[in-house]
């Protein structure tokens, strides 16, 4: 079996303040704790998948910088295939300064340096890697033109294609209909439906009008609720599991690395999500992006623990 997963994406430096409360715009507050860590959505899931048991290839673009020697190690650690990450001399390796409150919600701002340097071109180049893999995850922190660029590759080749459609912004049925799996939230769902989401009923009808975009499976991720599946053959909630969570910065990222592990190793899309919902449970009780990714043995631990899901 080709369980091969090629992440495209960005790779950030997180700068992690974490507070009480987070600040208003013009309010200065002092305290808190400030930390590190490796981030971008790109590479979160990357990790992800690589810490799930995914045989992971990364491409991105970092900086010649510091930023981006880090991250290059922490990948390898992980086992990623680095050898497609490229470097521009001309701009630093992208930044995100991340504010978590006391409750574990979090305000994120990303300076996208070298991520918005990942361009056509550079696809074009890693045309055979993506050719050969079993399911391509993306999201959308690098241009919006690079996204197409891969999404016409895999297409072509009926490699499975996983869109992480965040942060949130419009895409052109164009792309949609090139997509296997969308993994939009709430917000992300709204922006591409027009459906605000308030029960169930709203996201069954938000996944419908994802399918008739050529969606073929649309997952629309709930947080502590879980998720809703969308199919052609069918529609489903799936539920997660009852953690405490301290920090949610990297719980979507989480969910979709593990997901595409899953779907590359042949299991379902409800086992897929099942396990997705896991991984995501575990990454919320922990500080961090990548620092709060779970590995397999974790995920499966918590998935055998039927007392901890919850309906």
């Amino acid at each position: 079996m080709n369980n091969s997963i090629v992440v495209i994406g960005s790779s950030n430096t997180d700068m992690i303040l974490k507070m009480k409360e987070i600040p208003r715009p013009g309010e200065t507050i002092i305290g808190g704790t400030f930390f590190t860590a490796q981030g971008g959505k790109g590479a979160n899931q990357a990790v992800a998948a690589a810490k799930c048991g995914g045989n992971v290839t990364f491409v991105a673009k970092i900086g010649n910088d510091m930023f981006g020697n880090n991250a290059i190690l922490g990948y390898e650690e992980c086992g990623i295939d680095v050898q497609h990450i490229s470097r521009d001399t001309d701009v630093a390796t992208g930044i995100a300064l991340i504010f978590v409150d006391g409750k574990g919600e979090n305000a994120i701002g990303v300076a996208s340096g070298a991520n918005a340097r990942l361009l056509p071109p550079d696809i074009h180049r890693v045309r055979e890697v993506i050719s050969n893999a079993s399911i391509v995850l993306m999201q959308l922190e690098i241009p919006l033109e690079t996204i197409m660029a891969v999404a016409e590759i895999a297409h072509k080749k009926n490699i499975r294609i996983i869109l992480n459609p965040a942060p949130s912004q419009h895409l052109p049925n164009e792309l949609l209909s090139k997509i296997s799996i969308l993994t939009p939230n709430e917000t992300e769902v709204e922006q591409l439906t027009g459906v605000s989401i308030s029960n169930v009923d709203d996201a069954l009808r938000a996944g419908e009008i994802l399918l008739k975009k050529g969606i073929e499976c649309a997952i629309i991720t709930l947080g502590s609720k879980g998720a809703i599946v969308v199919t052609k053959e069918f529609s489903e909630k799936i539920s997660s599991f009852k953690v405490n969570a301290i920090d949610t910065t990297a719980a979507g990222d989480t969910f979709n690395g593990a997901l595409a592990v899953e779907l590359a190793n042949g299991n379902s899309i409800r086992d897929a999500i099942r396990f997705a919902n896991a991984a995501a449970a575990i990454s919320v009780t922990r500080i961090g992006a990548q620092s709060s990714v779970p590995n397999r043995a974790e995920v499966e631990q918590l998935l055998s623990e039927q007392l901890f899901q919850v309906s």
